[in-house]
């Protein structure tokens, strides 16, 4: 597709040459503003930034055919080296006070893993160095490997075990800590509430996969086999059969919000793993019983196809549109909370143009 050339065509290295030509940040209410960050002649070259209402995406020459896909929308963390994807956390620093720091991450960089793994704990010590940072980092709290978003970091431990009091206090408080923001295939019904469900992690002919126990017993619940879980949701804006949503985890467990999106019926887009459970019949979706909807790579409807940009065959590459967009942290010394913020990236931002979504993400 020749046009698809004209979307950022002198942005061809990285991600972070992206960020430096159009980056969204939050003004108080949660609408997202852009600033340029390039001189003048790249940025025509680049893109042209229209003013537009309810806070609209800034529209690129030809970029109206240009699916996500498209380098250098999607990050593909495999194909960088370490010292690209180091610089690429450093530009995308979002907090820094005292011994924390917080940075925004794609999605496909895991957290752990074994010693020949390129994880984001093996990139701290290097990451440290670039910040001028003397003390050894370690992670307080992290956006999973599969979702992007924010990364708390800590250089004391002190520090971090006050952090995690604070979000278990929270959590019995039903103060939300983490809001994330998710691109749904669905609209959940109704468009606010919560989503309850008793998770355990069970083998299903070969896949270890999250599924939802009906009637647990209390011996299964009292040795943790089974978790009560609990997601606070609210649909943001919808769109002919599509959905921005905030998510609120009240509970922690394992691939839990893209559980919970398939029982509202509108898993997230991106999600290959959970999403098969939702299908459909007369046209109505159906929950499948998770034996009968092993992973695969999410199918999607010809119309949104189109609206993407993109075909089935190329939907493998579709990132999981799951964004940790915000936490809250309590200073140790005052007692003041404060909410640390990352824009959803540039991926992320151009799926809700195409799929006719506002831009508001709220606080």
């Amino acid at each position: 597709m020749n046009h698809c050339a004209k979307y950022f065509p002198a942005a061809k290295k990285t991600w972070v040459d992206l960020e430096r030509c159009l980056r969204p940040t939050f003004c108080l209410c949660g609408t997202m503003q852009f600033t340029t960050r390039t001189s003048t002649t790249l940025a025509r070259s680049r893109a042209k930034l229209q003013p537009q209402k309810r806070s609209a995406i800034p529209l690129v020459a030809g970029a109206t055919e240009v699916s996500i896909l498209r380098d250098p929308g999607v990050v593909t963390p495999e194909k960088l080296t370490k010292e690209a994807l180091v610089e690429l956390l450093v530009a995308n620093v979002e907090y820094r006070k005292g011994v924390l720091v917080a940075i925004s991450k794609p999605p496909g960089i895991p957290i752990t893993g074994t010693e020949s793994d390129v994880t984001l704990v093996s990139l701290l010590p290097r990451l440290g160095s670039r910040l001028g940072i003397k003390e050894e980092l370690h992670v307080v709290k992290a956006a999973t490997k599969e979702s992007s978003g924010l990364v708390l970091l800590s250089t004391c431990h002190t520090t971090t075990k006050g952090l995690e009091d604070f979000f278990v206090m929270a959590r019995r408080r039903k103060k939300p800590v983490f809001t994330y923001c998710a691109v749904v295939i669905g609209i959940p019904d109704p468009e606010a509430g919560d989503i309850f469900g008793y998770l355990k992690l069970e083998n299903i002919r070969g896949h270890n996969l999250v599924v939802v126990e009906k009637d647990p017993s209390r011996s299964n619940i009292e040795s943790r086999d089974v978790k009560k879980t609990q997601t606070y949701y609210k649909v943001l804006d919808s769109s002919e059969g599509c959905a921005l949503v905030q998510l609120q985890p009240m509970s922690a467990f394992q691939s839990q919000l893209q559980v919970h999106a398939t029982l509202k019926l509108a898993p997230i887009l991106g999600d290959h793993v959970y999403s098969a459970r939702v299908g459909k019949v007369l046209g109505q979706p159906i929950f499948l019983p998770p034996e009968d909807a092993l992973p695969r790579t999410q199918i999607l409807e010809d119309r949104l196809l189109q609206k993407m940009h993109i075909s089935q065959p190329q939907m493998h590459r579709m990132p999981l549109h799951l964004h940790l967009h915000q936490l809250l942290i309590q200073d140790g010394g005052s007692g003041n909370v404060h909410t640390i913020t990352a824009s959803p990236p540039p991926f992320f931002l151009r799926t809700l143009q195409l799929l006719g979504l506002t831009r508001n993400i709220t606080n």
